[in-house]
């Protein structure tokens, strides 16, 4: 990795120099390790003569445009020295000026230029103030020369050393990804880039040069449109724009797809029908329209409508099974292929009609065991002892469960209390009332609820207290009872004559 590097001012004079090894490469503010140092050559150049001597030389450009006047812009930079070198990193450094001129200084531009080219290209695409540059990635066995101008503040009229842009491509967003069009649709790609003077653009189609009859190119000086008046689908590939500038380039790739409808699949067979289904396979399209399948659409249509009803709709595999068929109804089935671009043009049916048939069911009733629900009377809810007062009726319940229906028979004291009016008895879904009207002390006593089938009888007993004062009253009058039987003893004295 060898090369000269060289100091130069803006103004028509120049002062000395050092000649450096230097490649190409992006400025950057850090300073790489030295790997070795037998790769670092510098030499002291002789004094450097006038401008017409320096562009004499076959590696210097020569200026577009007279400087202005030395005691206007500043003088140029001194002391240009290679301060490190490694095999993949060069570092230079230099010393400002002396003098910086009436416009004042606007910074450094250092610039590199390619053994036996012409063109010198700017290292850092905006002036800087520092006075050490970095140069990294290099290769070796590259020879550059490198230099480094001071710029004046004011530069109207004023182009140094021909400054230059490397050339870089802006790949717009939507075309980073593979851009699709459908066969037929134009395709206008417009693909901006940079370069300083106008670069040099070209197209390839996978590696291939394009074709003039299909494909239109119109490049300017920020973009390069591509431009297809109707797609096919062999315009479908990569498309590598490159941009070159003095020995320089800049590539990007796209990826075009130009996709359309898919064949309907290439078979399709009934399987197999049973009960309310049917079975069926097909076969994949012979032609996806340059493009991966989304699926299939089924369906299915019965032979008395002829109406389409779509069953399924991007199924992948290639078998499915049609269910809730009516019964009795004959059909037809049809599959559609499916892609980006819709549905294909046509569908692949089936030749044979699928019989839902109506199948003869048998009846096979198992023995039925009747189950004997009878059982003798037994009380789930007896009868409660109850407090009532004199002259306002009152209920006795309870609630009885037997199989057949029991006899229901109430009696006071043992006494069977039917057609008394006084007594009403009622019996519902087992539960059984007695309700007395207006009972008076007389009504006190022993209840009993008796229940009685064919296979036995059951019964529960309550006493009734009906409190209140007697209808006899007197010193002597007094009431009890004997045993289960009331009685009520009397005193009473004889009415006496006399007036």
């Amino acid at each position: 990795m060898t090369g000269k590097a060289a100091s130069e001012a803006t103004g028509p004079k120049e002062t000395a120099s050092e000649s450096a090894s230097v490649p190409i490469t992006e400025p950057s503010g850090e300073v790489a390790a030295p790997e070795s140092k037998e790769e670092e050559q510098a030499q002291e150049p002789p004094e450097p003569q006038d401008p017409a001597s320096q562009a004499a030389a076959p590696t210097a450009p020569t200026a577009a445009k007279p400087a202005p006047p030395s005691e206007d812009v500043p003088s140029a930079p001194l002391l240009l020295t290679v301060e490190d070198v490694s095999s993949s990193s060069v570092t230079v450094s230099w010393e400002p000026p002396e003098r910086l001129g009436r416009l004042g200084l606007q910074g450094y531009v250092v610039e590199i230029c390619r053994e036996g080219a012409s063109e010198w290209v700017p290292v850092n695409a905006r002036p800087m103030m520092v006075t050490q540059q970095t140069l990294r990635n290099l290769a070796l066995g590259d020879k550059f020369f490198l230099r480094v101008a001071a710029l004046p503040k004011d530069l109207k009229g004023f182009e140094p050393h021909n400054l230059t842009k490397p050339p870089k491509i802006r790949v717009p967003r939507h075309l980073r990804q593979t851009y699709i069009r459908q066969v037929g649709e134009s395709v206008n790609l417009q693909i901006p880039f940079q370069g300083k003077p106008k670069p040099q653009a070209s197209w390839t189609h996978n590696g291939h040069a394009l074709d003039s009859k299909r494909v239109n190119i119109r490049s300017g000086d920020q973009d390069s449109i591509l431009f297809i008046r109707s797609a096919q689908r062999s315009d479908s590939g990569r498309y590598e724009l490159t941009v070159r500038l003095e020995g320089l380039e800049a590539k990007a790739a796209i990826d075009i797809l130009v996709i359309e409808k898919p064949g309907p699949p290439s078979s399709i067979r009934l399987l197999d029908v049973w009960g309310c289904n049917a079975a069926l396979e097909w076969t994949p399209p012979q032609d996806t329209g340059n493009t991966e399948l989304l699926g299939y659409t089924v369906q299915k249509a019965d032979k008395k409508t002829g109406q389409w009803f779509t069953v399924l709709e991007r199924y992948h595999p290639t078998t499915c099974t049609i269910s809730h068929l009516i019964v009795g109804n004959s059909y037809y089935f049809r599959v559609f292929s499916e892609n980006l671009c819709g549905l294909s043009d046509s569908a692949t049916s089936t030749k044979e009609l699928a019989h839902i048939r109506k199948e003869d069911i048998a009846a096979k009733p198992k023995g039925f065991i009747e189950r004997d629900f009878s059982e003798a009377p037994s009380f789930t809810q007896p009868l409660a002892d109850h407090t009532s007062t004199p002259g306002y009726s009152t209920q006795l319940f309870c609630s009885v469960r037997a199989s057949p229906k029991p006899k229901i028979i109430w009696m006071k004291n043992k006494m069977d209390l039917r057609g008394d009016p006084k007594y009403r008895a009622l019996s519902e879904q087992g539960v059984c009332t007695l309700e007395i009207r207006k009972p008076s002390p007389f009504d006190s006593g022993v209840y009993t609820c008796k229940a009685i089938n064919v296979l036995g009888e059951a019964s529960v007993d309550c006493r009734l207290e009906v409190k209140g004062e007697s209808v006899l009253s007197g010193d002597h009058a007094m009431d009890g009872t004997i045993g289960d039987v009331p009685f009520l003893e009397l005193d009473w004295m004889p009415l006496s004559t006399e007036n």
